[in-house]
C-alpha cells in the first residue's frame, strides 16, 4: 500500500467507541474542535501533539474520520484487562527514554500502510500546561516514511486531569489542527530546525485559542 493509499474502513468496534467519546467530549467538556480538515483525508499522517493529560490520545482524534493508531509507553501492555482494549483501538507500545528500535519500526509500518499516527514528542505530560521542547525524532519518522506532520493542540485538559489528580474533573477543553508540514519535500531542512518550526505552530494555536469564549466561561 503506498502513502497515499486509503487503509480499510473504520471497524464498528472502534466507531461505537468514538462516538461515545464525543458524546463525553461535547457533555461533560463542552469540547470544540478546530481546523480538522487540515488533517489530510487520505494516506500516513505524523500527529504532532502537545502533551497535557492522560485524556490527550482520546481527545486529539475523536473528530478524525478515521481510524487512529497511538504510540503508547510499554508499561500499559502489562496489564491484562487493559491490554486487549488498547491493542484493538490500535495503540502499540514503545519505550520511554529508550530509542526504541521496534517502535520505530512499527511507527513506519503504520505510517507507510496509510494510517494517522498520534505522538507526542515532549515525551511526558506537561507538569504546568506549558508546551515544553519537543524531540526531533518525529521529524525523521515523516521523513522516511515520507508522510506529513499535522501540528496540533490541545487546551484545557490539563485543568481537567493534571498529572497530579487521581481522577479528572469537568472543564471545557479545545483541540485544534494546523496546516500540514512535509519534512521529506524539503531534504535540507534540518531535523531540529524543522521540529522547532512544528513546535512553533503549535505555540501560535496556543496564543490563538489561549482567550477563547469557551475556555473563560
Amino acid at each position: 500500500m503506498t502513502a497515499a493509499a486509503q487503509p480499510p474502513a473504520m471497524r464498528r468496534g472502534y466507531r461505537w467507541c468514538r462516538v461515545a467519546a464525543q458524546v463525553l467530549y461535547t457533555g461533560l467538556c463542552r469540547g470544540r474542535v478546530f481546523g480538522v480538515r487540515n488533517v489530510p483525508a487520505t494516506g500516513g499522517v505524523l500527529l504532532v501533539s502537545n502533551h497535557q493529560s492522560f485524556l490527550d490520545p482520546v481527545l486529539a482524534t475523536l473528530a478524525i474520520p478515521r481510524e487512529c493508531h497511538y504510540m503508547a509507553r510499554d508499561t500499559l501492555f502489562a496489564n491484562p484487562k487493559l491490554r486487549p482494549i488498547i491493542e484493538y483501538l490500535n495503540a502499540f507500545p514503545v519505550k520511554r527514554g529508550t530509542a526504541d528500535l521496534g517502535a520505530i519500526k512499527e511507527t513506519l509500518r503504520r505510517l507507510r500502510a496509510g494510517h494517522v499516527v498520534l505522538t507526542f514528542p515532549e515525551a511526558t505530560r506537561t507538569t504546568d500546561g506549558s508546551i515544553g521542547p519537543m524531540r526531533a525524532g518525529v521529524v525523521l519518522l515523516a521523513r522516511k516514511a515520507q508522510v506529513p506532520i499535522v501540528p496540533m493542540l490541545i487546551l484545557g485538559a490539563f485543568e481537567a486531569w493534571p498529572r497530579t489528580a487521581k481522577l479528572p474533573r469537568p472543564h471545557p477543553v479545545l483541540v485544534a489542527y494546523d496546516a500540514p508540514v512535509y519534512p521529506h519535500r524539503h531534504p535540507d531542512w534540518d531535523d531540529d530546525a524543522c521540529v522547532e518550526h512544528v513546535r512553533g505552530r503549535v505555540l501560535a494555536l496556543q496564543a490563538r485559542f489561549a482567550r477563547h469564549p469557551l475556555l473563560r466561561s
